[in-house]
């Protein structure tokens, strides 16, 4: 369920899908690295003002699941424009700076994102553009990520399904609001 806070700044109720802590896992592929599974933590917090802060963190994952090294880090700051429109300005621990632009779908929990400018250091990789695409889908957080260098066309190369992650005070809330439920548990399925 999308809740929306009530101090959410009114221009971001459209974004109130994205709010929280997530947590999944995906996959990545891209020519010259090699395919495989990352497990990912995603952020998207609010302080009242008219953007959504954002943080992700991936990491490598052995076939058991384990984190094996870092993969990638990025932070920025999610907008809603006029007409539904987005902008993002990200930043990743690669020496990359992007300025995303993108809209939201029509009555549906999604937007489509490719960017507008990119900005490298000379430390980082290759890279010249790209194009994501968010969606609340059954209350999971999935995300598809394509991405182009000088020597690869626009393709994809990350994907993730992401659960939304409960902190203890909201199950503290969670239980506080709960219905009574019958001493046997199982009257409540009757």
């Amino acid at each position: 369920m999308i809740q929306i806070p009530s101090d959410l700044h009114p221009d971001l109720v459209p974004l109130a899908f994205l709010l929280g802590n997530w947590a999944g896992a995906g996959v990545t592929d891209f020519p010259g690295a090699e395919k495989a599974n990352f497990g990912q933590e995603v952020s998207f917090t609010h302080d009242g003002r008219d953007f959504l802060e954002y943080h992700s963190h991936t990491w490598i994952l052995d076939s058991e699941g384990n984190k094996v090294k870092p993969l990638e880090s990025e932070s920025g700051f999610w907008r809603v424009g006029k007409d539904r429109k987005v902008d993002v300005v990200m930043v990743r621990d690669d020496g990359v700076v992007e300025v995303w632009y993108g809209e939201l779908a029509d009555k549906k929990p999604q937007i489509d994102l490719a960017t507008d400018a990119v900005a490298r250091t000379g430390a980082s990789g290759p890279y010249s553009g790209g194009k994501r695409l968010y969606g609340y889908v059954k209350s999971d957080l999935m995300w598809v990520g394509e991405k182009q260098t000088p020597e690869v066309p626009l393709r994809p190369y990350m994907s993730a399904q992401l659960k939304k992650v409960v902190s203890p005070e909201e199950v503290a809330e969670m239980a506080r609001n709960l219905p009574d439920m019958p001493d046997d548990g199982i009257a409540f399925f009757k």
